[in-house]
């Protein structure tokens, strides 16, 4: 037997795994530190994983090596901990029995949990009377332990099946919880743009930016409770590009270096003939890199929205997500066709 110390307030301070104790069933909630299952792996590389309770179909998400998760534009970010159906009642029955024998956990403690959970204060012989109508819900907490982790510290309690969680307990999971939880699993492609010219560009010279249309697209990532039926998308949409040349020594265009979304597209691809324009998207270096590079930074806001089960749907705070290209500047003039 193991023993793991976890501190939170106004709740025992150890969880015990103990050895052939049965526990949820699959599309229950498993440990309480949010462990992911891999299963059902897809040609691409997608998977669907079951995390605390929460089943993610990241089947439509973005793919690829270079390919990462979002940063909220804001202060905003997804609960660190949520709180899902664990337990059926014979389920919580065979968890805290064993937890009990083994007094570890102080006879204070066990005392207060006999009297909650068997006593009727609230709950009857850990609620078998309400078999296959209901499921007790518990904490489970995101596996990096990020901040705000140690939040969720009510005691497991009891939903009925189709009534919503108390409304008291924050972060219990409901569309729109959900919704925020999908948030984190989105990860959306690279935002390499191309450039043209592309090898190297050319002091003075505008050089166009743009992004391939046919890797540029929405993502989505579904989160589901399938035991209470309860589902939500969260939808990724790129919105804009924003450049940034990696020296003062450049103008962007447009001048403010954000390049909206046209057309499903952002920038505009650079064909033969259009030398004399100025690009929609894209920047200028008004000086040599010399013999080394300027660090381009292109940056991509994406919008993300959710629809959930009941008809609910929403908005979410913007992400985004951005990566560095090295651009070498050549002082010879030239022109671009």
């Amino acid at each position: 037997m193991t023993l793991t110390s976890v501190v939170l307030a106004g709740t025992c301070c150890s969880f015990l795994a103990l050895p052939g104790v049965a526990t949820a069933d699959d599309t229950l909630g498993g440990d309480t530190q949010g462990t992911k299952q891999e299963a059902n792996a897809g040609d691409d590389g997608t998977v669907s994983v079951t995390v605390g309770g929460v089943v993610f179909d990241r089947s439509k998400n973005g793919s690829g090596n270079s390919a990462g998760a979002l940063t909220s534009t804001t202060s905003w970010s997804p609960p660190p901990c949520w709180y899902a159906p664990k337990y059926t009642p014979d389920q919580l029955k065979k968890y805290l029995e064993p937890t009990w024998e083994a007094g570890s956990t102080g006879y204070e403690w066990d005392a207060e949990q006999r009297d909650r959970y068997v006593n009727g204060h609230p709950y009857k012989d850990f609620n078998k009377d309400k078999t296959g109508k209901g499921y007790f819900w518990d904490s489970f907490v995101n596996k990096d332990f990020p901040p705000g982790w140690d939040s969720c510290t009510k005691p497991i309690f009891w939903v009925d099946q189709g009534d919503p969680p108390p409304a008291d307990i924050e972060n219990a999971v409901t569309p729109k919880v959900l919704a925020e939880l999908a948030y984190a699993e989105i990860r959306v492609p690279s935002t390499k743009v191309t450039l043209a010219p592309a090898a190297q560009t050319k002091v003075n010279l505008p050089t166009w930016a743009w992004l391939d249309a046919a890797d540029f697209k929405p993502v989505s990532v579904t989160a589901s409770v399938p035991v209470i039926g309860i589902s939500a998308t969260a939808t990724a949409t790129p919105e804009s590009l924003r450049i940034e040349p990696g020296t003062k020594d450049a103008v962007t265009y447009p001048a403010s270096g954000v390049c909206a979304l046209d057309n499903d597209r952002i920038g505009e691809p650079y064909a033969p003939g259009k030398a004399d324009r100025t690009p929609p998207c894209g920047v200028k270096y008004l000086r040599s890199s010399g013999d080394g590079t300027y660090p381009l930074q292109a940056t991509v806001t994406w919008k993300i929205t959710w629809t959930g089960s009941g008809g609910a749907s929403g908005d979410l705070t913007d992400g985004s997500f951005g990566a560095t290209q090295d651009v070498v500047v050549q002082e010879i003039q030239a022109v671009n066709r």
